[in-house]
């Protein structure tokens, strides 16, 4: 799969409400992010289009209005981001990374053992 623009922070806020919600209309999609922000409908709307040409979104039809979905859920697209890091910075190594995290004091204790116990449930 192709490497996507970073979404902004505005942008992650409607990849969450689209991500929450399955499938949402634009006006759907309005109501939650304008909890935050003071946005008009048509601002999201523009939104909404500019993350479908980025590839983060698909629309279809329903009526006159569009119903957006995510092309992929957020796990996945975090997931592929986490490998470009590995790539680019830990030389390809995961224990790289995770010893770095370790070492940087980015995971706690408890996180730590819980993703033992993860990967010793996946053997």
């Amino acid at each position: 799969m192709r490497v996507r623009q970073p979404l902004t922070d505005l942008e992650n806020e409607v990849m969450q409400a689209v991500w929450d919600g399955g499938t949402c209309t634009v006006e759907a999609v309005h109501r939650i992010v304008s909890r935050k922000r003071n946005l008009k409908e048509a601002t999201v709307r523009t939104l909404l289009r500019r993350l479908e040409q980025k590839g983060y979104l698909r629309h279809e039809s329903d009526g006159r209005a569009y119903a957006y979905r995510a092309v992929e859920p957020a796990r996945s697209l975090a997931a592929r981001a986490v490998r470009q890091i590995i790539d680019r910075f830990c030389r390809g190594s995961v224990e790289e990374l995770v010893s770095g995290m370790v070492e940087a004091k980015v995971l706690k204790k408890d996180e730590i053992g819980e993703l033992e116990r993860f990967v010793r449930g996946r053997r």
